[in-house]
């Protein structure tokens, strides 16, 4: 070898990979999902994978949006929340976060107080 001569040493490479593993949740889906209007997996197909999966029944919500196509919520959950009020709170502030190709999964926790005067 002549002292004019480098020599390279061949590149380096490192390859790191990083994985968080989850149990997979049951039921995949609990209060409800929005679904965009250019999503992959469409309103029927959705609904009958609810219905293979979970037991409890859900309700359609037909949203006339330019990114919401449609929301699904479970029946028990329109008996404490009104069908109106989740649709205004859908569009005001979950539509912000998604785009029309999204399904949007719902943990939803609705409160109601009572109050009885016992007559």
């Amino acid at each position: 070898m002549k002292d004019d001569q480098v020599t390279t040493s061949p590149a380096s490479r490192r390859c790191r990979i990083r994985a968080r593993v989850t149990e997979f949740a049951y039921p995949p889906v609990h209060d409800g999902v929005v679904i965009g209007v250019k999503a992959p997996l469409g309103l029927e197909s959705f609904r009958r994978a609810i219905s293979l999966l979970v037991a409890a029944p859900f309700e359609h919500i037909h949203v006339e949006d330019d990114v919401v196509g449609d929301i699904l919520v479970r029946s028990a959950v329109l008996r404490r929340i009104d069908q109106g009020r989740l649709l205004s709170f859908v569009l005001r502030q979950v539509k912000p976060l998604m785009t029309g190709e999204e399904i949007l999964h719902l943990d939803l926790q609705a409160e109601v107080e009572l109050e009885d005067d016992g007559a």
